[in-house]
């Protein structure tokens, strides 16, 4: 269908997306229902420009009951372009396993039940074809997206993820297997100087200046030292801020002892996805005597948030170890990040006693322990047959309610945090984020320049509104959150005009407010009600570089914020005349 009025008011990504999901979503449908959507967007941008290489998805997600949102990089959003396509929208179900096949104008669905049960490498490999002149693409689910883990997700490209908010359960409650794209076409342009001069100005900032270094350099993982020099690296499911082994598991160690090479998304000169190699078994019955042989290389992405959620949050620091704790969490198809927050949980709650041992399948996971318990536990949660575990497919929100252990389960909106024990932005931004993440409106970001000075806390609450209503611009381009300093307020208008889309600072800052309604009102439509959101007892007693939370000015951070959305016409309390401000503070 052409919905091109929908690119004309909304840019195109999450702008477009926001709609198509509040029009094409029935209020409160199961997420796994089949006339639940999927809608995939990409942007004006994709294809031509530096660093817009990112597609996202837009669905009911399982593991909150709301807003799913999930971006991805690799070759997904080109080669959907070079189809000709600026989006889909995926309903039905299967009887059984599927694959949605694109190339060009040609959609086919075709069966894939040799496909179901493997791995996602294994997949991405199988559907791979040695087609020139293209642009192709693979997103595809493992076994815990086919077993419908609310924690589940997509892989893109061996290397990239719909990583968070469970669309892998999505794809496996209609046998979706995988998307296979393949693009030959090109892009129109009304102005082809116009837009080659605008990408030599973007690609020289990209590759010249030291905006994006660090992400091609050691990628996010150079974040490691830092933070925990901070008092900011979470260890040990948040109990402490500080881990002893941050060295062992720094970037900087892990270029050395486990790099191999780096990769890069299509249209992107960044290359900051960072590889490690990782020796795994392979055919040991034909070494018999020579197992130590019967080996074969693996490449795995590693970056700073599965590296902080399998790695100083559950207590280890060998790089060894957190790669293969990440390397199976995406064979599997799990979200790591929550995987180990997750996991982080089932520990503290068998030291602390509210959880036996016998009651998690008779094993006895300590904070370190690299070896066999932690592998065995998310070979556990992808499968989702054992009662406790089943359980936890569903979220840790409604595994600490039904075992134990609520106050120390570290979620928030139903989705765990990222790895940053910053301060107040960081708790409140992802408490009210549209999609519950630090991606959201960069909440860490503010409480380091109030540490430096440059920011005091009465100014979070309008940081966190400007921000995810910016963002909702970068997201609807769609570009890669790294390259935010590349696309300013005027580079984005001078980049949009190279193309013939004429918009002002104030006209995108309406629109991105706007994108923010659509996606907050559809979260409420579907139950959201931030009054009603638990806080964990952990993070109402946080320490952090910003000194011990004050539950105090954490109310008053969020009735600052809950004002200034009200002042843009967005309705957050059902009784407008009365301000809860018990949220953080015990009733």
């Amino acid at each position: 269908m052409e919905r091109k009025d929908l690119f004309q008011k909304y840019i195109g990504g999450v702008g477009v997306a926001s709609k198509l999901l509040l029009e094409e979503a029935k209020p409160k449908i199961d997420p796994f229902s089949p006339d639940a959507p999927i809608i995939i967007t990409i942007g004006p941008l994709t294809g031509i420009f530096p660093c817009m290489s990112k597609s996202v998805a837009l669905f009911k997600s399982p593991l909150t009951g709301n807003l799913g949102e999930s971006h991805a990089g690799g070759q997904f959003a080109n080669a959907l372009r070079f189809s000709g396509y600026g989006g889909l929208i995926i309903k039905g179900a299967g009887k059984t396993p599927q694959i949605i096949k694109i190339q060009d104008n040609q959609v086919d669905i075709l069966p894939a039940s040799s496909l179901w049960g493997l791995g996602t490498s294994t997949t991405e490999r199988s559907l791979s074809e040695p087609i020139r002149d293209c642009i192709q693409s693979v997103a595809t689910i493992g076994p815990a997206g086919e077993n419908m883990v609310a924690f589940s997700n997509v892989i893109v490209d061996r290397h990239h993820h719909f990583g968070r908010l469970g669309l892998g359960s999505v794809f496996g409650s209609k046998k979706l297997k995988a998307i296979q794209i393949i693009g030959t076409s090109g892009v129109e342009l009304n102005d082809p100087k116009a837009a080659k001069e605008m990408y030599e100005q973007l690609n020289n900032e990209v590759v010249t200046t030291d905006k994006m270094y660090k992400y091609h350099h050691l990628g996010t993982s150079g974040n490691i030292l830092d933070l925990n020099e901070l008092g900011a690296l979470p260890t040990r499911n948040f109990k402490e801020r500080r881990f002893e082994k941050a060295a062992e598991m720094s970037g900087e160690n892990f270029a050395e002892k486990m790099f191999r090479r780096k990769v890069t998304c299509d249209s992107c000169p960044v290359a900051c996805i960072h590889l490690a190699s990782l020796r795994v078994k392979f055919a040991p019955e034909h070494e018999r005597g020579r197992e130590e042989i019967a080996r074969e290389e693996v490449l795995v992405p590693y970056n700073y948030e599965p590296m902080y959620s399998l790695g100083s949050n559950l207590g280890i620091g060998n790089p060894e170890a957190i790669t293969r704790l990440i390397q199976r969490c995406g064979d599997l198809g799990l979200d790591a990040m929550m995987t180990g927050t997750v996991l982080s949980w089932i520990t503290e709650a068998v030291e602390k006693g509210v959880l036996s041992v016998n009651q998690i399948g008779d094993l006895n996971p300590k904070w370190g322990d690299p070896e066999g318990v932690f592998t065995e536990m998310i070979d556990n949660l992808a499968s989702a047959k054992h009662p406790f575990y089943a359980k936890l497919a569903q979220g840790l929100n409604r595994a600490s309610e039904k075992f134990g252990g609520i106050d120390f389960a570290v979620v928030l909106g139903g989705n765990g945090l990222a790895g940053y024990t910053t301060g107040y932005g960081h708790i409140i931004g992802t408490l009210v984020g549209a999609r519950h993440s630090h991606l959201s409106n960069s909440g860490y970001s503010i409480d380091q320049k109030i540490l430096s000075g440059q920011k005091t806390i009465d100014d979070i609450a309008m940081f966190l509104v400007e921000q995810e209503n910016w963002l909702n611009i970068t997201y609807s381009l769609i570009a890669c959150y790294f390259s935010r300093s590349i696309y300013s307020a005027d580079t984005t208008i001078q980049t949009l005009k190279s193309i013939g889309i004429n918009l002002t600072e104030e006209e995108l800052k309406e629109i991105g407010k706007n994108i923010f309604h659509n996606l907050y009102t559809y979260k409420q439509q579907e139950g959201f009600d931030l009054e009603k959101e638990i806080i964990p007892k952990k993070l109402k007693e946080l320490d952090t570089p910003l000194g011990k939370i004050d539950p105090k000015v954490m109310d008053r951070i969020l009735a600052q914020y809950i004002k200034i959305r009200e002042r843009e016409g967005l309705k957050i309390r059902k009784d407008s005349s009365v301000l809860k401000d018990l949220l953080f503070q015990d009733k």
